[in-house]
């Protein structure tokens, strides 16, 4: 890319401090520009259209563009733009998609709270969890126990949840007392010779292990996406979960279930938990919530989650966390409206109605020498490529390059390359979408 002076990209590059770049690079190449979108495409400052393989961060479901949530955030500005939810306060849009929220959990759930991001979500997920054990006298019950390739976030509590080694390089992170257990990618991870079978049950045995030398008395929750979003799109062999669970509930250890990617229908079902048999005691929820169009997250946890936390905010006089946009009205407004639009168009059902064809088309791409594996569930996938030489990401660059410049935005995960688009999605898009996939993946030659 060649940036012209005192042009978007320039000021840009010289403004802008871009998450997840390289900065240095940003500075001497600048960046897409992308000025408009409508469905499942957007469109960059030159006027070329790209279609959103990965519905921006894994997050837009009812794609760009959607009037009804420009005009439900229209409407609540005029109404009420902003108020808090501190003291006692709330409006009408929070208390809805609180009712909401806690009347379509799988599972029973007693209380919203409402953040910003999933990263904001997970980070007071933690507070809670040490709020909760001092509120019950284990003061020693804190620790949290996520996975190897686990994403849950940026913020010093999240960024230690995650288990990915750029959110801990140079950060000094993660914090103490969270610990990695095995990652269930069979492909990655299997022993010479394991069955799937064996390789869940060595992982179960693992974080028994872990849990054992720790002290169980320690070990507040275990944190894990039902399906791996930014490890990998990495989907857990059968049985994962429930051998997990087992162990799980055989030493009172809390589950939360991160399902910022998967939530919303991403799976094929509304909740990732649904479609992978878990049965959480805490949810965190985003991206899919408001297709992104405004910032919202939430914190569904139960009635064993939520009761000591109230008693430890009755004996101090307040529960002395928030945020200032804590379930923001206009937020709130578009989340509900987006909601509804999921619900009124089966963009649920529409997701498990072309999943076959999502995941036939990827399959029948790894007869490709270059395809290491195929991985998917629902409308999330992704191939893994072969490592070229010694630096990972080489080959995923090339395909993620390759893809942009015949008009199709993918994310290379290191040597993974994913796909996530809108839930809106059509038949005919879908074969668009796939055919630049694969005329880009047979572009490379190495």
């Amino acid at each position: 890319m060649t940036v012209q002076p005192n042009s978007i990209e320039a000021r840009d590059a010289a403004y802008h401090l871009h998450p997840y770049s390289n900065a240095r690079k940003a500075e001497a190449e600048g960046s897409l520009i992308l000025e408009e979108g409508e469905g499942i495409y957007v469109t960059d400052n030159t006027g070329k259209r790209y279609i959103e393989g990965l519905s921006g961060l894994w997050s837009v479901a009812v794609g760009f563009g959607e009037q009804r949530l420009i005009d439900a955030a229209n409407a609540q500005m005029q109404k009420l733009p902003y108020y808090h939810a501190f003291a006692q306060k709330s409006h009408t849009p929070a208390v809805e998609l609180a009712e909401k929220l806690v009347q379509m959990a799988p599972v029973p759930m007693s209380k919203v709270f409402f953040t910003n991001s999933g990263s904001e979500g997970n980070d007071t997920v933690v507070k809670l969890l040490w709020y909760r054990a001092n509120a019950m006298g284990q003061p020693q019950k804190k620790k949290i126990i996520s996975r190897i390739k686990g994403y849950h976030g940026v913020t010093v509590a999240s960024a230690s949840l995650t288990g990915l080694p750029y959110n801990h390089m140079s950060f000094d992170l993660p914090l103490p007392g969270i610990m990695h257990a095995g990652c269930p990618h069979y492909g990655g991870f299997a022993q010479e010779g394991e069955s799937e079978e064996q390789f869940v049950a060595r992982l179960a045995q693992e974080l028994e292990d872990m849990i054992l030398a720790e002290g169980p008395d320690t070990i507040a929750a275990f944190i894990g996406e039902p399906v791996m979003g930014a490890g990998g799109v990495i989907v857990p062999p059968e049985g994962y979960w429930a051998a997990i669970q087992a162990v799980l509930k055989k030493y009172d250890i809390l589950l939360i279930a991160d399902e910022v990617i998967c939530g919303f229908g991403r799976t094929g079902q509304m909740f990732g938990s649904q479609t992978m048999g878990m049965e959480p005691d805490v949810m965190v929820l985003s991206k899919q919530l408001s297709s992104s169009y405004m910032p919202i997250s939430a914190v569904l946890v139960n009635d064993r989650v939520y009761q000591p936390v109230a008693d430890e905010s009755d004996r101090i006089g307040t529960l002395g966390h928030g945020y200032t946009g804590s379930g923001h009205p206009v937020a709130a407004a578009v989340a509900l409206e987006n909601i509804k639009i999921i619900e009124e168009r089966d963009l649920v059902g529409n997701a498990a109605r072309l999943s076959p064809l999502f995941l036939s088309r990827l399959k029948d791409l790894t007869a490709n020498p270059l395809v290491k594996e195929m991985r998917g569930i629902g409308l999330i996938g992704a191939l893994e490529l072969k490592q070229q030489g010694d630096a990972v990401g080489v080959a995923g660059g090339a395909m993620a390059a390759a893809c942009m410049e015949r008009g199709l935005i993918v994310r290379n995960l290191g040597d993974t390359v994913a796909l996530c688009p809108p839930l809106i999605i059509t038949e005919e898009q879908m074969v668009e979408m796939f055919d630049i996939y694969a005329d880009a993946l047979a572009s490379l030659s190495f």
